[in-house]
């Protein structure tokens, strides 16, 4: 009978509407999430097939909620530099936990950040997947995903770097009487404090395993303009060379104080007693004719500046993500080190991949396989660092869609009642 179908067509309609209405409040609420795909209320008629030319049997709706996954969102400003957005196609692979054997998910919700271990999981917890780099920033692609491990750019650590460049620039005073020392002065009388040098200053250089030592240059007036200068280790014997002395010559001046000509070596290697290695290291005392180094004025003698590179080894202070997904720690020496390489993945039929939590999706039978490249290569997107897709969903489309399906929804429910009426006076027809 036509009524009962257009009762069954008024239901329908309550049940879509209410499915339509239930995509709108998931668009609503999750306006400001990172990462989300708005979802859409597709309609198709239901077709009972009972019609004639004299009477009509209702079919009724019935809705298809699709998730717009392929989709991108609108870029926004992140808050650390770890997050990350991809700009082009493909997903993050993320796992739901460090374990290798873990469930895997995609997801374009690149709000990640470290936990207390160090790896890099997003606000929903999946933890971000990389291939680790070897020494040459190589890696291997073979399309497993086993192959993937968790992202932690902060459980290495710097090595240690050996000085190799010792360059200072100060200034010795003109007027300095000449060293009671002088006239019987041999190298080495500065180290062992024979002669007292009149103007010293302490540095400190590094070994190659990281060791910080003491050294002194200090210097004595032998003449006009002239001076000896040491470079000496304090103490002694933290090197095997004789009293600790490391370098010694002669500088002399010229008329305008500016650096004439200088017998110190080019170069000192020091041997550690402690049996770490070490690399020669540059001895920079400025150029003749210039200012960039030693000079002699009527100031007292002070030190101006001085360079001496290599350091212990450093921790990770930071990280940074190039476009093509090159994960690299930062040190805090300043150095920088690749230490993993992001994978991008991309599918035939993104808008086929099952949803799952944290907008996070599973390959399914419409998606495809997922296919796995380094980001930036065979398709995929380039990483954005430091900034966030925003969601999807649009607010004034959803509040004109929640009008629509409300509207629709009274409606729906105004056919029941009537259709009730209806078959109310068919059955009081037999009184």
């Amino acid at each position: 009978m036509s009524l009962y179908s257009a009762m069954y067509a008024g239901v329908s309609g309550l049940n879509s509407e209410a499915a339509a209405m239930a995509t709108v409040a998931d668009n609503i609420t999750n306006v400001n999430t990172i990462g989300y795909k708005s979802a859409q209320a597709n309609f198709s008629t239901m077709v009972a097939g009972g019609t004639t030319s004299s009477t009509y049997v209702a079919g009724g709706v019935k809705v298809s909620p699709q998730s717009l996954i392929s989709k991108a969102g609108s870029f926004q400003a992140g808050t650390s530099n770890t997050d990350m957005a991809i700009d082009g196609n493909g997903f993050f692979i993320v796992r739901s936990g460090t374990a290798a054997d873990s469930q895997v998910a995609y997801t374009r919700a690149g709000n990640f950040s470290r936990d207390q271990e160090g790896n890099l999981k997003n606000a929903a917890g999946y933890y971000l997947q990389g291939w680790p780099l070897d020494d040459s920033g190589n890696f291997a692609n073979n399309g497993d995903l086993n192959a993937l491990q968790p992202v932690n750019p902060y459980k290495v650590s710097g090595a240690a770097q050996p000085t190799t460049k010792f360059n200072v620039s100060l200034n010795l005073e003109s007027d300095a009487d000449v060293s009671p020392g002088a006239a019987g002065y041999a190298a080495g009388d500065m180290a062992t404090n024979t002669v007292p040098p009149q103007f010293s200053r302490p540095f400190t250089l590094y070994d190659a395993q990281g060791n910080a030592h003491q050294v002194t240059m200090g210097f004595i007036k032998s003449d006009v303009n002239t001076w000896k200068v040491e470079v000496y280790a304090n103490p002694a014997t933290d090197v095997t060379q004789a009293n600790g002395l490391l370098a010694s010559g002669e500088v002399k001046f010229n008329g305008d104080g500016t650096l004439n000509a200088s017998t110190m070596p080019a170069t000192a290697t020091p041997s550690w007693t402690n049996g770490a290695g070490s690399q020669p290291i540059s001895l920079g005392l400025g150029t003749p004719g210039n200012r960039d180094g030693l000079t002699t004025s009527s100031e007292p003698s002070n030190l101006r500046s001085s360079t001496v590179d290599g350091g212990s080894p450093s921790a990770v202070a930071s990280v940074s993500i190039s476009d093509d997904g090159v994960v690299s720690a930062v040190f805090e020496d300043g150095t920088m080190r690749a230490v993993y390489q992001l994978p991008i993945a991309t599918f035939n039929n993104p808008d086929g991949l099952k949803a799952m939590g944290g907008n996070a999706y599973q390959v399914s039978a419409n998606s495809g396989t997922a296919i796995i490249n380094a980001a930036a290569t065979q398709g995929s997107g380039k990483i954005a660092a430091g900034q966030l897709e925003g969601s999807t969903a649009d607010l004034g489309k959803e509040f004109t869609n929640m009008i629509l399906f409300q509207r629709a929804y009274s409606a729906s429910s105004k056919i029941i009642t009537t259709v009730d009426d209806m078959l109310q006076e068919l059955s009081n027809m037999k009184r």
